[in-house]
């Protein structure tokens, strides 16, 4: 009896660690992200003229020489646009939803008190013109990952560094299939704990248990569940690259400093390092 009890807890063992396995061969080079903050939605201020993902945000990180974290999801006439929210109310203060309305229809709008403009994510990418790298986030509500086509098309002809990531792992699944020379990483969090977010999906999620067919190249992770087992396995035993979001204070980012990789920060200016 104990032999069979031991021989199903090293199976178990076995295929906790096959499932949450990240791409182990042909990785992409992530040396040339090494080395730099990382702006979330560029270097804002929601209260002035810089609010999150707006021109102004982006030139703002790139004259600072902060690589820029982005959000990207498509319009009703399927344009990339470079949002956050699925919906326009917290930042625009309409009703809807951003693929309710076309790229034209979205320009009517502004980015909460100031004077700037959804941006398409062609604009943002001549306006970065490979300055500094980016961290590319595919928004995908549901089953629908069009987005990953349709920004391919853009980040094809952009002579930039740059990387994708997403919470849906259909983003990552397109990308293994379609794209498999491009970095990709998975975004992460305790769901239950932050968002009440409960089922078996969100577990699945939560515990990578999905990377053996998303097969990430680095694992993005809330910086405050650093201790997490399926995340540690992926950085320690792996040697999957880590990326610690979001960082918003000083010492957050110096406590953090051996758990992570790259850093995604957020609310404060970095100090300048020696």
């Amino acid at each position: 009896m104990v032999v069979i009890i031991v021989a199903i807890v090293i199976a178990f063992v076995i295929l906790y660690l096959l499932a949450v396995m990240p791409r182990m061969v042909n990785r992409p080079d992530r040396s040339p992200f090494m080395g730099v903050l990382y702006a979330h939605r560029g270097l804002h201020d929601n209260e002035g003229d810089a609010p999150e993902n707006s021109i102004k945000a982006l030139e703002n990180a790139v004259e600072a020489g902060y690589g820029v974290e982005l959000d990207v999801q498509l319009s009703k006439d399927k344009i990339p646009v470079v949002f956050h929210d699925f919906t326009l109310k917290r930042v625009c203060g309409v009703e809807g939803k951003v693929s309710d309305y076309t790229y034209d229809q979205l320009q009517q709008f502004r980015l909460f008190h100031s004077k700037e403009r959804i941006p398409s994510l062609e604009e943002f990418l001549k306006l970065v013109d490979g300055k500094v790298p980016l961290i590319v986030e595919l928004k995908i509500e549901w089953t629908d990952a069009s987005v990953c086509e349709r920004v391919d098309e853009l980040l094809r002809r952009y002579h930039g560094v740059y990387c994708i990531e997403s919470f849906n792992p259909l983003g990552l699944i397109w990308y293994r299939k379609h794209r498999n020379d491009v970095m990709r990483g998975q975004l992460s969090d305790v769901f239950w704990r932050e968002e009440g977010l409960k089922g078996s999906l969100y577990f699945a999620l939560e515990h990578l248990l999905l990377n053996f067919v998303t097969k990430p190249d680095f694992i993005a992770y809330n910086h405050k569940y650093h201790r997490m087992l399926s995340r540690q396995i992926c950085k320690k035993l792996y040697r999957s690259m880590a990326v610690a979001w979001t960082i918003k204070t000083q010492q957050q980012l110096d406590a953090r400093r051996n758990d992570f990789d790259l850093f995604i920060f957020d609310s404060f200016i970095p100090e300048n390092e020696e």
